[in-house]
């Protein structure tokens, strides 16, 4: 079975994915190399995430600035 490509995931998939990337690299127990594409891996799907939070955060503030009631949004921490 292939992994789904990344820009397909949803946020919660790719939450989800990049949770299992930091165990494996925390284990400390996969080659250098393996290590590499993990952690590649997991770059992308931190940006990802970022990215699909960015426009929920668009979205909201879309959503309030139509009932009048715009407030800038302040980013998650930790993406």
């Amino acid at each position: 079975m292939t992994e789904k490509p990344i820009a397909e995931l949803s946020f919660e998939e790719a939450m989800s994915a990049l949770e299992g990337v930091v165990t494996q690299l925390e284990r400390g127990d996969v080659a250098l190399e393996q290590s590499i594409a993990l952690y590649e891996r997991g770059a992308a799907l931190k940006a990802h995430c970022a990215a699909k939070l960015k426009d929920a955060e668009e979205k909201v503030e879309l959503i309030r600035a139509q009932e009048g009631r715009a407030v800038a949004a302040t980013p998650v921490e930790g993406l």
